[in-house]
C-alpha cells in the first residue's frame, strides 16, 4: 500500500538523477519555476503547463537554429531528419514515423521487447538482483533494430546511440560548449549513422540515426526510474491491476519526463504569459515542471487529466510520435515485474548520459510469481 513516507522515498531517489547528473542545470530551474515563464538574457524559461503548450503551439519556432534538436541533427548530419524539416517534408517524415509507430506496428514490435523482458528477468525467479538498466538497454536497442530493419546487436545499437546523444547533449542545454565538443558529437553520430546503413534504404542516414537516438535514450532513462518510483512507492498492487495500469504508465511517464527539456528558438516575435518572446531567443520549455512532475506524485487511481499528462510528450504538431511506443513499453515493463514485487538494493545515478537516469538500477524479488497472481 502507498504510504507518503513512501511517495517522499521514491520522490528522494528519483530526484537524484538531476542533483547529480546534471546539477548546475537542475539549480537553475529550482531557482526560476516559481515563475511561469522567466528571461535570463536571451533564454527564456518556460514552466508553467498552459505557457508551454502555447510555445510550442503558437509561437513560430526555428527548427534548424543551433542549439536546439533540429539544429544539432543538421550540424551532425547530412539533414532530412525529422526535426529540421520545413512544410510538407516534415509532415511526410513524421506520418511514415507514425505509421510505423501506430497499432499494427506495436502489434509487430511486441514480441521483440517481451522477448527480452521474459529472458532477461527470468533471474530474479531464482532469487537473483537483476540490473534493469542493460534489460531496457538491450529492449530498447532490439526494438530499434526491428522498427529499422537494422544489422548489428541491439547492444551495439544502443551503445552507439547513448554516445551521439551524450556527446551531442551540449547542443541542447543552457552553457558554453566545451572545446571538442561538436567534433565529437559529430564523429559519434557517424558511427551511428554507419551502423544503420543499411536499414530502411527509403530513409536517409539522419532521420535513422534521429529515431535511434530518441528511441534509446528516453527509453534507457524511463523505465528503470518508473520501476524504482513502483518498487519505493509500493505501487506493484496497482502495476499488477490490468484495469489500473495504463493509468499508472501515463502517471510514471509523467514524473519520470524522460525528456525532461524540450529546447527551442523562437522565429518570430511573441509572447509567453506576459514575457516578451524575441526572434531568435531561445526558449527552454520544462516539460517536467508543465507536467507537474515535481509536485504531484504518482497515482493511478487519480491521474493527473490527459492534457497535463501528455504535456511530457510535446503538444500539437510537435508532440512525439513515439508517444504510444513508451507507453506499450512500460506497460508490458511493469506486468512483467509486477509479480514478484521487486525492490531496490542499489542504484547508481549515470553522470554522462543525455538524459536524467540510472547507471545501473538492481533490483531483487520479494515474491515468488505464482504468488502474485
Amino acid at each position: 500500500m502507498t504510504t507518503a513516507s513512501g511517495l517522499r522515498a521514491a520522490r528522494r531517489r528519483d530526484r537524484r538523477v538531476y542533483t547529480r547528473s546534471h546539477p548546475a542545470l537542475f539549480a537553475l530551474l529550482a531557482v526560476t519555476r516559481r515563475r511561469a515563464v522567466a528571461r535570463l538574457g536571451g533564454v527564456v524559461l518556460v514552466h508553467d503547463g498552459d505557457a508551454y503548450r502555447n510555445a510550442l503551439t503558437r509561437v513560430p519556432l526555428d527548427r534548424a537554429a543551433p542549439g536546439t534538436t533540429g539544429g544539432a541533427v543538421r550540424e551532425l548530419s547530412v539533414g532530412g531528419a525529422l526535426f529540421d524539416q520545413e512544410g510538407t517534408g516534415h509532415r511526410s517524415a513524421r506520418r511514415a514515423v507514425a505509421d510505423g509507430l501506430g497499432p499494427a506496428g506495436l502489434e509487430r514490435l511486441r514480441p521483440v521487447w517481451r522477448e527480452v523482458l521474459a529472458r532477461r528477468l527470468a533471474p530474479l525467479g531464482a532469487g537473483r538482483t537483476v540490473d534493469l538498466v542493460p534489460v531496457a538497454r538491450e529492449l530498447a536497442g532490439a526494438t530499434v533494430r526491428a522498427l529499422l530493419d537494422a544489422p548489428g546487436t541491439p547492444e551495439r545499437i544502443a551503445e552507439a546511440a547513448a554516445r551521439a546523444a551524450a556527446a551531442a547533449v551540449r547542443d541542447h542545454l543552457p552553457g558554453p560548449r566545451r572545446p571538442g565538443t561538436a567534433r565529437a558529437a559529430a564523429v559519434a553520430t557517424a558511427r551511428l549513422e554507419a551502423l544503420l546503413s543499411s536499414a530502411a534504404p527509403d530513409e536517409g542516414p539522419a532521420l535513422r540515426a534521429m529515431l535511434a537516438v530518441a528511441a534509446v535514450n528516453t527509453t534507457v532513462a524511463a523505465l528503470p526510474r518508473a520501476a524504482a518510483w513502483c518498487a519505493d512507492a509500493a505501487l506493484w498492487d496497482q502495476a499488477a491491476d490490468d484495469r489500473l495500469r495504463p493509468s499508472l504508465v501515463g502517471e510514471l511517464l509523467r514524473v519520470t519526463a524522460p525528456s525532461p527539456l524540450l529546447p527551442r528558438v523562437a522565429a518570430a516575435d511573441a509572447e509567453l504569459d506576459g514575457c516578451p518572446v524575441r526572434a531568435g531567443d531561445r526558449l527552454i520549455l520544462v516539460a517536467r515542471h508543465a507536467a507537474r512532475a515535481h509536485v504531484d506524485p504518482p497515482d493511478a487511481r487519480r491521474p493527473a487529466p490527459p492534457a497535463v499528462s501528455r504535456l511530457v510528450f510535446g503538444a500539437g504538431p510537435h508532440a512525439c510520435p513515439g508517444a504510444r511506443l513508451a507507453r506499450a513499453q512500460l506497460d508490458d515493463v511493469l506486468a512483467a515485474l509486477a509479480p514478484y514485487r521487486p525492490v531496490v538494493v542499489r542504484a547508481r545515478v549515470d553522470r554522462h548520459g543525455a538524459l536524467p537516469g540510472w547507471r545501473s538500477l538492481s533490483v531483487r524479488a520479494t515474491r515468488a510469481p505464482q504468488e502474485g497472481r
